[in-house]
């Protein structure tokens, strides 16, 4: 029997299971996959943006969800803690634009590698079944029963079994209803971090195309809720990267509410400044057609599209471009209109929006209000941050603050 199960063999998972057994605890992690952290050898794009190093408040500020309930899991073990555990392991990191961690080798098997190794070092236990329903009896939990039919009893229990996004992965949801067995609420499951899909013709002849240094305005029903700068990419559907990623965390309700994007491609020229600069650009290239022009100001994939947008007869001469065509090029390149039609699925979200609802955690311990000897960690929580490595750090800290909880009360 052993003192602490730990259900979901992913970050959270790995972290609750090292800070249980560094307390002298007999720790078990039951993961459905062969392995252990499969979904984090696939974030960052294989290469795992693991925290970041926003100070504590700064990283707080990332959360737009119930960012209050993680003030004791970040005091507890916070990104520093994290940094130093993964490099008194032998894992080199480096910092990158934006305060993203990464491994130095580019490659996220050195940090699933560096957890299994702390795993193997305390001696925590790992059996490949899936947790099918708890065990209980007046109030606390005793136990799990196993897919592959083992009863395994224990008084406390750490339930990482992460969100909806990635099912191939393991996270498919199945720990919302084990959850919702004991006595749980859950609020509504939405995809966060996700691309946002495009109705815009146009959109599709950028597939590929990655913009940097660019901002974003976020409306919803004409009305701003958020802005960002940074990296954006066109797909075939509509967009993605970063800024996108973050910016959809705050479309709510899109069957009902109609949601628009503004690209602002050059934010670092006022618009007197833009139009000083394609003046000069125009006087320059006076004999030239209006689509040769371009090429100073856009990349060429873009170019037709800026043309098409502006009205603008391609093969105008430039000296015969009046002063409103220009001024509408300009007005186009501050604020390039995006509507902004449907979410990817949710399985190709990089986190879930919803979850075990926070009032019924506490978050001191991460243990159930309702049942004892349950405590969460990581994502099946209703917290989600913004990209930049803030979910994966979550995912640490409430792990690592469930683990010892757990260990502790023993």
């Amino acid at each position: 029997m052993p003192d602490i199960i730990v259900i979901g063999g992913g970050a959270a998972g790995m972290m609750a299971a090292i800070a249980a057994a560094q307390e002298g605890r007999d720790v078990l992690i039951i993961e459905k996959n062969k392995m252990l952290g499969r979904k984090m050898l696939i974030t960052g794009k294989g290469r795992c943006n693991v925290t970041n190093i926003a100070s504590r408040e700064e990283m707080l500020k990332f959360v737009p969800k119930n960012s209050r309930f993680l003030f004791s899991a970040f005091r507890g073990f916070d990104n520093s803690d994290l940094i130093n555990m993964l490099e008194n392991e032998g894992v080199k990191l480096k910092t990158e634009r934006g305060g993203r961690v990464f491994p130095e080798s580019d490659k996220s098997s050195d940090i699933v590698n560096g957890f299994r190794r702390l795993l193997a070092k305390n001696r925590v236990r790992f059996l490949e079944d899936g947790a099918k329903e708890f065990i209980t009896a007046e109030g606390e939990v005793k136990g799990i029963s196993t897919y592959k039919g083992k009863k395994l009893l224990s008084n406390k229990i750490i339930l990482c079994t992460g969100g909806k996004s990635y099912p191939l992965t393991g996270s498919d949801g199945y720990g919302y209803e084990m959850a919702k067995s004991v006595g749980h609420t859950i609020t509504e499951i939405k995809p966060a971090l996700i691309p946002l899909e495009s109705d815009e013709k146009w959109v599709r002849s950028l597939q590929g195309l990655s913009l940097r240094n660019i901002s974003i305005i976020l409306k919803e029903n004409g009305k701003k809720i958020y802005d960002d700068f940074g990296e954006m990419l066109f797909t075939h559907f509509g967009v993605s990267g970063p800024v996108i990623l973050s910016a959809s965390c705050h479309i709510n309700d899109i069957a009902n509410k109609r949601y628009t994007l503004e690209i602002d491609l050059k934010p670092a020229l006022d618009e007197q400044q833009l139009e000083a600069r394609v003046l000069r650009d125009f006087s320059e290239n006076a004999n030239k057609n209006f689509i040769n022009v371009l090429s100073g100001l856009f990349p060429q994939k873009l170019i037709p599209v800026m043309v098409e947008l502006s009205g603008i007869d391609p093969y105008k001469k430039i000296n015969s471009v009046t002063k409103e065509e220009r001024k509408k090029l300009c007005a186009l390149t501050k604020s390039l209109p995006l509507s902004i039609s449907r979410l990817r699925p949710i399985a190709e979200a990089i986190v879930t929006d919803g979850g075990i609802n926070v009032k019924e955690i506490n978050p001191s311990t991460m243990e159930s209000k309702i049942i004892k000897g349950l405590y969460f960690a990581g994502e099946i929580i209703d917290v989600a941050a913004y990209t930049g490595g803030f979910n994966l750090q979550i995912a640490f800290s409430t792990g690592y603050l469930a683990g010892k909880s757990a260990a502790q009360s023993m």
